[in-house]
This record gives C-alpha cells, structure tokens and sequence, in this order.
C-alpha cells in the first residue's frame, strides 16, 4: 500500500497536502481501493466553511457511498471539477490528479492532530 512520506493522514482515510495556508485533500490509496472502482464524486462547494471532522464530500463507488471530511477546520476554495468527467482518476492516481478539494485552513495548529505516514501505515496494518 502506498503512504507517502511527504503526506499528513486523518484517521478517516484522508491524505493532507500542506500548501501554505491551504491544505489540498484527497482519500489515500488503502481508501481507494477498499471502495474499488468510484463512479461519482459530490464535490464541496467553493466558499464552504467546514469544521474538522465534519462531512463535506461524497464518493461513490460500485461498492459504497463513502462520505470525506474536513482534516482540519477551514473553506473550500477550491474543488477538482476533473473529478465530475473522470472519477476513476481517484482510483488511479489518488495522490495526483485525483486530489478532491483544497481548504483554506484557519489554524495551522490544526495539522498537529493529523497523522504521519508512519502512523497511518500502523493504522491500516
């Protein structure tokens, strides 16, 4: 299973990209392919404040409808519209192109709850 090094992790299954003040998200490999091949992606709109840990997107998959949360409280100011044409991309490239959403965090102190690779690999076994 791949966990990158480079990456925070929410226990829920979310990767973290530190980008500045803004944080891209995405599900981690182990999470994409327990939910097999996604079908559709309910993006988050872009303005959309979001408390940690709170629901803010939906993938759906052959298997299940899984929901995607906030890693860290913040607004949406940005969404991978790819994702509507081409969900696969989660499948295929979860750490690339199949990014979800970026947040514009509010406290960078936020990402200190989030996980290591090293943790998250102890997480998934």
């Amino acid at each position: 299973m791949n966990v990158p090094d480079n990456l925070l992790y929410a226990e829920t299954h979310e990767w973290i990209r530190r980008e500045s003040d803004n944080v891209r998200v995405g599900i981690t490999d182990h999470a994409q392919s327990e939910l097999t091949d996604v079908v559709y992606v309910e993006l988050p709109k872009i303005g959309r404040q979001a408390n940690a840990k709170e629901a803010i997107a939906v993938i759906e998959s052959v298997k299940a409808a899984s929901d995607i949360y906030a890693p860290v409280k913040g607004t949406v100011i940005e969404a991978n519209k790819a994702l509507e044409a081409d969900p696969g991309l989660i499948n295929r490239e979860p750490y690339g192109e199949g990014w979800i959403f970026v947040l514009k965090i509010d406290n960078a102190d936020d990402l200190k709850q989030l996980k290591d690779a090293a943790a998250y690999q102890k997480q998934i076994g």
